[in-house]
């Protein structure tokens, strides 16, 4: 089984993939949240927007997920996920540059094992959960200083999960590897309120422009 039949063979496990887009782009590999799948919603959506940014992505589910449990694995059995879905879309698709990333829980995978060395030439952290909501204490940033890679951080200003204030302290200590985008009105989804004038079209068309910003400025056009 490949990429092309659907599927990737992890170290826990075989997990269902999904490739958007043309593979002769840089490729995204796009983790999903921790209540969600590769088929997610929001995930799609947004994946259509990062292909027309100039990317293509390939979405994969958690081993917990393919086996249908709503517990996310440990962390250590998502980062070995991750690189192996890496693996397999360097030896199935040849891209040029590959960056990883996602969702939530999915976008604190990827970069812990950014941190820990995976190769990698960026990441791409959808919505990244900084704390758990209303738990301001408990800081998931310990590991972000040692990504050594350059970073599109994209997050909503209604997030319960990453407050601004914390994540503007966090940033001191980040550098300009670090580039933090705010979808202004956006929550933890990338949902608008309708009060708020936007639309979800009016927010993926943001996330589109902020990363062909980013790729443009580590030498990446499209």
């Amino acid at each position: 089984m490949s990429i092309a039949d659907g599927f990737v063979e992890t170290p826990h496990g075989r997990v269902t993939c999904a490739l958007d887009h043309r593979p002769d782009v840089p490729l995204l590999i796009c983790a999903h949240g921790a209540g969600g799948s590769y088929a997610d919603r929001t995930l799609v959506a947004v994946a259509g927007a990062l292909g027309a940014a100039g990317l293509a992505v390939l979405r994969f589910n958690f081993p917990y997920r393919e086996r249908k449990s709503g517990r996310p694995d440990p962390i250590s059995t998502l980062t070995q996920a991750i690189a192996a879905v890496a693996d397999a879309a360097r030896a199935d698709l040849h891209p040029p540059r590959i960056f990883l990333g996602g969702r939530s829980m999915g976008g604190r995978a990827a970069s812990m094992l950014a941190a820990e060395g995976g190769d990698c030439d960026g990441l791409i952290l959808l919505a990244y959960p900084l704390h758990p909501p209303g738990q301001t204490s408990k800081l998931r940033d310990a590991h972000l200083p040692a990504i050594p890679v350059p970073v599109l951080c994209l997050n909503g200003t209604r997030d319960t999960f990453c407050e601004r204030p914390l994540m503007d302290r966090v940033l001191e200590r980040l550098g300009a590897r670090w580039t933090m985008h705010w979808l202004e009105g956006a929550d933890h989804s990338f949902r608008v309120l309708k009060s708020s004038g936007r639309t979800e079209g009016d927010v993926l068309d943001e996330v589109r422009e902020a990363a062909r910003h980013w790729l443009g400025g580590i030498g990446i056009t499209h």
